[in-house]
């Protein structure tokens, strides 16, 4: 299984590009993805360029099915967060194709 990218690799990423403290590098990507949840948060989409766009789709009341018991449940109207990859992100991902 490969590994997962977290935020402390991801700070000590930065830390070592920019020659910044490793304290400052986490705060920068704390900065970072704190703005885009705000942005997020507030209904905003947020658009990458060259990586992804992120946007904020809201999904209407349905009925839905327990599939233990089969009962119907009234799921509540909620917001999910979409991500789109950009076709330079795709290429980079698929490149054995």
């Amino acid at each position: 299984m490969k590994e997962t990218l977290t935020r402390q690799k991801l700070a000590d990423a930065v830390c070592n590009e920019l020659g910044i403290t490793k304290t400052e590098a986490a705060e920068l990507v704390e900065m970072v993805l704190s703005e885009i949840s705000t942005a997020l948060a507030e209904g905003e989409s947020v658009k990458i360029s060259s990586f992804a766009s992120f946007l904020v789709h809201g999904k209407r009341a349905r009925v839905g099915r327990n599939p233990k018991t089969g009962t119907e449940a009234e799921i509540a109207p909620r917001n999910v967060v979409l991500f789109r990859p950009s076709t330079t992100l795709r290429s980079r991902v698929n490149f054995f194709e």
